[in-house]
């Protein structure tokens, strides 16, 4: 009898702790920010990721009344950022921008990660959805995709083109373009696709599936764009034809980049947050600086953000397997 007495009293003492604590957490909350709110990019600067993080950061500060500070934190295909992010007090003060393929691809690369992208953190905000555009370097490679392909099938393993790491948006582009179209190329990998960039443009590489930042060199013609990545042309270069309309049927390379807490974070700050940033990227200014790199706005729930993840996995699982893809 005293031992049950004994045991009802745990509980007793037990769920008045958790009322207590979940009444505490719920008026953090609801008085929350009152400090600095980190933003990790798990890419380095330069890259879509970074410049869609700041292109949100800055009136997300302003809407808030707390300074919003972006960190870069890059590597091993943005698991290092992301990682530390997932490790981080669910408490609204630590958010993680990173492209979509961290938590629908990298599961499928790393065997060994150190983290579960879909069960430790939390989809706040969709910010972008970006296209890949196959960009060559000029004087080598021919201008049109079906002479770009010819010259591949005709020069196997012999011309390099580089990506933002194994398993990147990029990459996958590339491998999927490999298997539809046939061709053997030599795959150089950064960290990044700013780093890419500089070497395209250096002719230390042939080509690259570019997330966008190369617009302004294109325009400039340092670049050439052969086709769009995508299942619909991009509104920058309405000229350049998709790869789908060049004879890849149902090529799509799109990735979504969005913003993501600590698992546990409450609803009550996600939803905030949520909501403050689709209306940021409801902006003309925002658009207007994502369709520059090659995007477009993506306003979408958390539970929108989170479905379009397992769709994504879906479909990049199944070129993961068949092109064996593994990470860094």
């Amino acid at each position: 009898m005293n031992r049950q007495r004994g045991k009802r009293a745990i509980v007793a003492r037990l769920s008045v702790f958790a009322l207590g604590w979940a009444a505490a957490f719920g008026a953090a909350a609801q008085s929350w920010p009152t400090k600095p709110v980190k933003v990790v990019v798990n890419f380095p600067p330069g890259g879509a990721a970074d410049q869609i993080a700041r292109a949100v950061t800055g009136p997300l500060q302003e809407v808030l009344g707390q300074p919003v500070v972006v960190e870069n934190k890059g590597g091993a295909g943005g698991n290092i950022g992301g990682e530390a992010v997932a490790r981080s007090a669910p408490d609204g003060y630590t958010l993680l921008m990173s492209s979509g393929g961290m938590v629908s691809v990298n599961p499928f690369i790393y065997p060994k990660m150190s983290f579960d992208p879909a069960k430790d953190l939390d989809p706040v905000a969709a910010a972008a959805k970006v296209k890949v555009f196959l960009v060559t370097r000029p004087g080598k490679l021919p201008t049109d995709v079906q002479s770009f392909i010819a010259y591949l099938k005709a020069n196997p393993g012999k011309v390099t083109y580089g990506t933002p790491g194994n398993g990147s948006s990029p990459h996958l582009a590339a491998e999927m373009f490999q298997s539809q179209a046939g061709v053997s190329v030599v795959h150089v990998p950064y960290r990044g696709a700013a780093p890419a960039l500089v070497d395209l443009l250096a002719g230390q590489i042939d080509f690259a599936f570019d997330p966008g930042i190369a617009m302004q060199h294109v325009q400039a013609g340092k670049l050439n764009m052969l086709a769009v990545g995508s299942l619909t042309r991009s509104p920058l270069f309405p000229d350049v034809p998709t790869l789908d309309e060049v004879g890849l049927k149902g090529f799509d390379a799109d990735t979504v980049f969005g913003f993501y807490a600590p698992s546990g974070t409450p609803k009550e700050i996600i939803n905030r947050l949520n909501g403050e940033i689709n209306k940021i990227i409801g902006t003309p200014a925002f658009r207007e600086r994502v369709v520059a790199i090659g995007g477009d706005p993506a306003p979408m729930t958390p539970e929108q953000f989170r479905k379009r993840a397992e769709d994504d996995a879906r479909r990049f699982g199944a070129i993961i397997r068949e092109r064996k893809i593994v990470g860094d």
